[in-house]
């Protein structure tokens, strides 16, 4: 039975080279597409999510604007992530994790 089963699987795999090989390009772009999402969890859950149709308020606006000009002053950068990390008292080995450095 398991034979039998394995050998169902290399002919299905055959047919889907055989089908794939029939395509057109932009129809195999659409397909390695699907596959890397069928192989990536992450990026399954992220074409599976909802779509965000909440209102972008005025609120939303007016932040995001301020983030915008706070990037723009300082020449599109953000803070170093060792300074983010100093201001809690951490270094990026406290981020090792248990098996990694502690203090």
């Amino acid at each position: 039975m398991i034979r039998s089963m394995a050998h169902d699987s290399v002919g299905e795999k055959q047919q889907a080279h055989e089908l794939i090989e029939r395509l057109a390009p932009s129809q195999v772009s659409a397909v390695v597409g699907l596959l890397q999402v069928m192989l990536d969890p992450v990026a399954r859950a992220i074409a599976e999510a909802p779509v965000d149709d909440e209102p972008v308020t005025q609120e939303n606006r007016e932040a995001v604007a301020r983030s915008e000009a706070w990037f723009e002053e300082r020449g599109g950068k953000g803070i170093p992530m060792q300074e983010v990390l100093a201001d809690f008292g951490l270094t990026p080995e406290n981020l090792a994790g248990k098996d990694g450095p502690q203090d």
